[in-house]
């Protein structure tokens, strides 16, 4: 299966569909799907790297906890990811190493204001082809 996002339309929401041959894979094309809403990651300068570790009681929570992470760097820390590696996934961790930039908001180029991650219709699956997630975001 070949690593790759879309994003699903919904009446009140964006969803990210996303595509790896590995679970990993799949989290991380989730993540890039999440800038892709939020600006153009062409725009990003990968000039700093951030270590992200995150822990969940399962892989769904552990995506949700996953995205809404780099969300917080966003909206708090005013640093975007441009470049992302997931470096280990189990079913209820995640360590990654991602590479941006720091902004100072508002930040030209903005596509659209995501409020939150959430739980609704979220979904992973997993067979001989690959893994296959679904996540919406509230915007």
């Amino acid at each position: 299966m070949q690593a790759s996002f879309s994003l699903v339309e919904h009446p009140s929401d964006l969803g990210i569909e996303a595509r790896g041959a590995t679970p990993a894979e799949a989290f991380e094309q989730a993540a890039c799907g999440l800038i892709a809403v939020i600006l153009d990651p062409a725009t990003v300068v990968k000039n700093e790297k951030r270590s992200i570790e995150v822990e969940a009681a399962d892989m769904g929570q552990l995506l949700v906890r996953w995205l809404s992470e780099l969300l917080y760097l966003y909206d708090a820390k005013h640093f975007i990811a441009g470049s992302i590696r997931i470096e280990q996934l189990d079913d209820r961790s995640l360590r990654a190493s991602v590479w941006g930039e720091q902004y100072r908001p508002p930040r030209a180029g903005t596509r659209c204001d995501v409020k939150a991650v959430t739980y609704h219709q979220l979904s992973l699956r997993s067979d001989t082809d690959g893994t296959v997630l679904r996540v919406f975001l509230d915007i």
